[in-house]
């Protein structure tokens, strides 16, 4: 039995590494869409919100200027429960999916990414981070990480003063 919370086993990802990953999976995601011969891509979808820095920069790398959302809600706080859509992006834009590169920050269990593929079955999944259960949902990632990893994205956290170790003179 493991009586370890969720925050115990933690990868803290800083804003450096959090670039960095983004645009390795954004070099592993160049030339592999549909359009034309340079295998570009029609647009990007960001799952938000973790998606959107992701999203951000791997436009950026890639030069894709059409950029949508879709927004899902599975968390609450720490705790998952069934994934359901809140907000759509532009039907004109997705059809499909095809073209279309939907990114998240990470795959947990896949509900969220399940959820999105059963809309957009065509387009192509990439996460930087990849939990195991979830794995399968997602075409491209950068970064395994265990099933029972809480991984601490920058945004969810804030640099304050912390005691040293040996304490103070």
């Amino acid at each position: 039995m493991n009586d370890r919370l969720p925050h115990e086993k933690g990868f803290h990802v800083s804003w450096d590494q959090l670039h960095r990953d983004a645009r390795a999976l954004a070099w592993r995601l160049d030339g592999k869409g549909p359009e034309s011969e340079a295998g570009g891509w029609r647009a990007i979808v960001a799952i938000t919100r973790g998606g959107m820095a992701p999203a951000m920069i791997i436009a950026r790398e890639l030069n894709v200027r059409v950029i949508d959302t879709v927004s899902v809600k599975s968390y609450s706080d720490q705790s998952q429960g069934d994934a359901h859509v809140i907000k759509a992006p532009q039907p004109e834009l997705m059809g499909d999916g095809t073209g279309i590169l939907v990114i998240d920050d990470l795959v947990d269990s896949g509900k969220t990414l399940e959820l999105v593929r059963r809309l957009y079955p065509k387009a192509h999944f990439a996460t930087v981070y990849a939990k195991p259960k979830g794995r399968a949902m997602v075409d491209s990632y950068i970064t395994e990480v265990s099933q029972d990893t809480w991984i601490f994205f920058p945004w969810d956290m804030a640099l304050q003063y912390v005691q040293p170790y040996r304490g103070v003179d």
